[in-house]
C-alpha cells in the first residue's frame, strides 16, 4: 500500500512542477496544445493496454462495457457539477477567461482536479497488485496529463488575485489526496474478486476516456491545430513501446 501511494504522489507531482513553471514563465499556446495532444495519446494507449484488455481477459466483454459506460457517465454528471460551481475552464492556459465568458472559482478548480486526478491515481495503485510493478506507460500518461491542467488553472488563479503560497497549497494537497486515493485502489484490487477488479478497471477506463474526450482533446486541437494529431499518435508510440518493456 505505501507502494501504491507512492506512486500516486509520483503521478501528482507534475501539478507542482506544473505551477512552478506557470509562476516562472509564459508558455505558448503551442506549446501547451501539443503537451496536452502528447498526453491525449498516451492515455488512450495507456487505458486500452492496461485497463480495458486485462479486464476483458478476466470477465465478459458486456461486463465490461458495462462498466466503461458508469465510468463515463459518473464522469459526465461530477464534470457538470464542478462547472456549475466555476470549474468550467480549468484547464484554460488563457485564464478565467478562454474566449467563453467563464469564470473559474477556487472551490472548482480544487474539486475538478480530484475528480480527474482520483480516478488516475486509484489506476495506478491497482497496477502494482500482485507485486507486478508500476505500469511504467500509465504513470507517464498521467504525469503527461496533469501538467497542462495545472498549468492552465495556476494561471486563471493567478489572474484572478490568488496568492502563489495558496496556490502551492492546493496542488500539494491535491497530489496527498492523489496518494491515498492510490493506496486506496491498490487495497480495493488486492482484496476483490475478479469480477470486482475488473469492473474497477473498466469504470476508471471509462471515466479517463471521458475526461479524454471532453477537456484535453478539443484543447489541444484548439491550441496546436493540425500538429495535434502528430503529437498524439507521438504520445500513443511512447506508451505502447513502454507497455511493451514491462
Amino acid at each position: 500500500m505505501a507502494e501504491a501511494a507512492f506512486w500516486g504522489f509520483v503521478g501528482a507531482s507534475s501539478l507542482i512542477v506544473a505551477a512552478e513553471i506557470a509562476f516562472a514563465f509564459k508558455l505558448s499556446r503551442m506549446v501547451i496544445g501539443l503537451i496536452m495532444a502528447f498526453g491525449v495519446g498516451a492515455l488512450i494507449a495507456s487505458v486500452s493496454f492496461e485497463l480495458v484488455v486485462p479486464a476483458l481477459q478476466s470477465v465478459e466483454g458486456w461486463q465490461v462495457a458495462l462498466g466503461l459506460a458508469t465510468g463515463s457517465l459518473v464522469f459526465f454528471i461530477g464534470d457538470q457539477l464542478i462547472a456549475r460551481m466555476g470549474g468550467k475552464n480549468r484547464k484554460s492556459p488563457d485564464g478565467p477567461d478562454d474566449g467563453d465568458g467563464g469564470d473559474d472559482s477556487g472551490l472548482g478548480i480544487v474539486l475538478g482536479t480530484v475528480l480527474d486526478g482520483v480516478p488516475e491515481s486509484a489506476v495506478l495503485g491497482m497496477s502494482i497488485v500482485g507485486g507486478a510493478g508500476v505500469s511504467v506507460a500509465l504513470l507517464a500518461g498521467f504525469w503527461v496529463s496533469n501538467f497542462p491542467e495545472s498549468l492552465g488553472s495556476t494561471v486563471g488563479m493567478r489572474k484572478s488575485g490568488t496568492s502563489k503560497n495558496k496556490i502551492r497549497l492546493m496542488w500539494w494537497g491535491i497530489i496527498a489526496v492523489s496518494a491515498a486515493a492510490a493506496a486506496l485502489g491498490f487495497v480495493i484490487l488486492d482484496n476483490s474478486s475478479t469480477l470486482t477488479g475488473a469492473f474497477v478497471e473498466s469504470f476508471a477506463a471509462g471515466a479517463l476516456l471521458t475526461m479524454i474526450a471532453d477537456e484535453m482533446a478539443p484543447k489541444a486541437y484548439d491550441r496546436s491545430a493540425v500538429y495535434a494529431g502528430l503529437a498524439t499518435v507521438a504520445g500513443f508510440c511512447l506508451a505502447v513501446f513502454l507497455t511493451s518493456l514491462e
